[in-house]
């Protein structure tokens, strides 16, 4: 029957879309792309869900890389000590990242501000300050 083909064909475009629409974006994030999202037509099913997990995955990627590269600027390029990575609800891998970045970037703080405290010293004739290297 005619109609039984038509629904069969329409509920094969139904799975078939929402799951190119899902690839589309998963590629753009492995090719470091965070500006693709899916677009939700209806707000309700599976493929609402499994969007929003997607969407979610995006924001929250790039929140974080928003936030290394802001500390990382601060720190490396502009010379402001102190900066840390802030991002909420990061959880595992990307909460051990977050973590490492912070480490680095106070003991870069740590060792600039030493720099700074001995080259200040010998500038006024103090040559008794030192900086203790760990190794």
């Amino acid at each position: 029957c005619k109609e039984c083909l038509e629904k069969i064909k329409n509920g094969y475009i139904d799975i078939v879309k929402p799951t190119t629409v899902i690839v589309v974006v998963i590629e753009a994030v492995t090719k470091c792309d965070l500006s693709q999202k899916i677009l939700l037509e209806s707000h309700h099913g599976e493929f609402y869900r499994t969007a929003e997990v997607v969407n979610g995955f995006v924001d929250q990627l790039n929140a974080l890389a928003s936030e290394v590269t802001r500390v990382a600027c601060e720190v490396g390029s502009e010379g402001k000590l102190g900066g840390q990575v802030v991002v909420e609800g990061v959880e595992g891998t990307w909460r051990v990242l977050t973590d490492n970045v912070n480490t680095m970037a106070a003991n870069l703080t740590g060792q600039l501000r030493a720099i700074t405290e001995v080259a200040t010293a010998v500038s006024k004739g103090d040559f008794t300050r030192s900086i203790a290297v760990q190794e």
